[in-house]
């Protein structure tokens, strides 16, 4: 099940609002866990086996750390802990992908290769086990944070919200809010209205755009042109970041929803200037989960230039593999960590001295070129397709010519999809403060701002009828966390 589903939005959440709504306070943790684990059982069945496991392992872990604490056995169990989480996602999540590339090597050297057969990938398994992590990490940190209730932590594991998709939400950080949170209308319309935007920017935005890119990297590389392999670039570029941040726009109105305060997660990471600026806007959740959890414990930038750049490196190999099992993903982390190391070097200094238009240009062509590797199936594809961006092309245009991809709808969601990355709702919030507020007084600016707000009110209800409509006639609505 997701959150752009007919089940979802008419069924499962209608549902569960109102079970919350008419229950008592002490009973919202249960329910939402009941709702939570229907929510995962939905779609992987089984599997919700696995989730459990993991809820019982890290509840297990916390109590012998805090039982042992500070002692050194407190950190041989978080050590354990930490290595079986890394084992039931390596299992899952990378078992063909090691055996694959291990038959590579065993064929080199004439030995009979190993069969597995295709291993599942439970969705939201990344996810569920980087946040049961942090709980683990959390807690030898600060032994208070041990949840004793098992019930609790398994909520926090498996809060349906942000269960498969994220944001990835740390323990320490929600561990009040499990024990005690308010639902108050404000918020539950606050979070409602965010949910509406975050579908908006799925279906209406993401959606066709999905369509349009997996059409241009479908086409062969040898009867691919220049133009329509940058179009298609385009087109990802957008989908990527408008599908993620989507989701996580509707994961953080869901939990205000029900009293929850998610931190957040993209800050409109294309108005980046630098490929640091980038990843402080882009996947915040991940990128400081890594920080803090890795690239800090290993030494961050405190024992000199050499190590810092090896601790980019290493973080982002992990967090390219993190993404995926494929070797694409890998060279699409390493790529980013290349740019990384590069630019606290003597070549960030010569970027910051561009003009900011070309910082701009600078910051979105190498994230651009670096989606390539992430969208492409496999490594040959990707370098085919940079070298047809790159203009050596060899298609003619003839069978796969642009405007048999090209039309006013597609034209209207790419011009939207531009006008909405940078963050034009603050600009024009401010904009009404000042025409408003400031040019008016009294009465006047008091109906005005009603008049404001009643637009806003009418530009999200638009929003959910037209995704409604959308979802209803069967629109393409792909679901690419599947990978993830």
């Amino acid at each position: 099940m997701v959150f752009s589903s007919v089940i979802f939005l008419f069924l499962f959440l209608p549902v569960t609002v109102a079970l919350v709504l008419i229950s008592g306070k002490k009973l919202h943790n249960y329910l939402l866990l009941f709702a939570s684990l229907i929510f995962y059982a939905w779609g992987e069945g089984f599997y919700v086996l696995l989730m459990l496991v993991s809820i019982c392992i890290n509840h297990a872990g916390g109590l012998l750390i805090v039982r042992f604490h500070p002692q050194r056995p407190s950190r041989l169990i978080l050590t354990g802990v930490v290595i079986l989480n890394i084992c039931l996602l390596a299992a899952f999540k990378y078992g063909n992908f090691l055996v694959d590339n291990l038959n590579l090597f065993l064929n080199v050297v004439s030995v009979p290769q190993i069969t597995l057969d295709k291993v599942h990938l439970p969705i939201g398994i990344s996810f569920f086990t980087f946040q049961a992590m942090s709980y683990v990490i959390d807690v030898y940190r600060n032994p208070f944070l041990v949840q004793k209730k098992i019930s609790s932590l398994a909520l926090y594991i498996s809060l349906f919200p942000q269960l498969i998709a994220g944001p990835i939400v740390r323990y320490q950080d929600i561990a009040s809010q499990m024990a005690d949170r308010q639902m108050t209308l404000h918020d539950f319309s606050r979070g409602f209205e965010r949910f509406i935007w975050g579908l908006g920017k799925k279906v209406l935005i993401a959606n066709p755009l999905a369509n349009r890119a997996d059409e241009i990297f479908a086409i062969a590389s040898g009867d691919l042109t220049t133009g329509l392999a940058w179009y298609g670039i385009v087109c990802y570029t957008l989908q990527i970041f408008f599908d993620f941040s989507g989701y996580s726009d509707m994961a953080i109105g869901l939990g205000r929803m029900f009293g929850f305060r998610f931190l957040e997660n993209f800050q409109y990471p294309y108005i980046s200037q630098s490929i640091q600026e980038f990843w402080r806007r882009w996947h915040i959740s991940l990128s400081t989960w890594f920080r803090d959890y890795l690239y800090i414990p290993l030494g961050g930038n405190r024992k000199g230039p050499a190590r810092t750049y090896f601790n980019l490196m290493l973080v982002f190999f992990l967090c390219g593999l993190w993404h995926g099992s494929s070797w694409t993903f890998v060279i699409w982390g390493l790529y980013h960590g290349v740019f990384l190391v590069l630019e606290r070097t003597g070549f960030g200094k010569m970027i910051r001295r561009l003009w900011r238009p070309l910082r701009h240009v600078y910051a979105m062509l190498i994230v651009m070129i670096g989606w390539v590797f992430f969208r492409a199936d496999t490594l040959k594809i990707a370098l085919e397709y940079l070298k047809t961006m790159a203009g050596l092309a060899s298609g003619d245009g003839v069978m796969h010519y642009f405007a048999l991809y090209w039309d006013n709808k597609t034209a209207l969601v790419c011009l939207l999809g531009i006008a909405c990355s940078p963050p034009t709702g603050q600009w024009l919030g401010r904009l009404r403060h000042h025409l408003v507020v400031r040019r008016f007084e009294g009465r006047v600016s008091s109906y005005l701002e009603g008049a404001m707000e009643t637009v806003q009110v009418l530009s999200a209800a638009a929003i959910l009828m037209l995704s409604i409509m959308q979802l209803a006639v069967g629109a393409y609505n792909p679901f690419i966390y599947f990978r993830f």
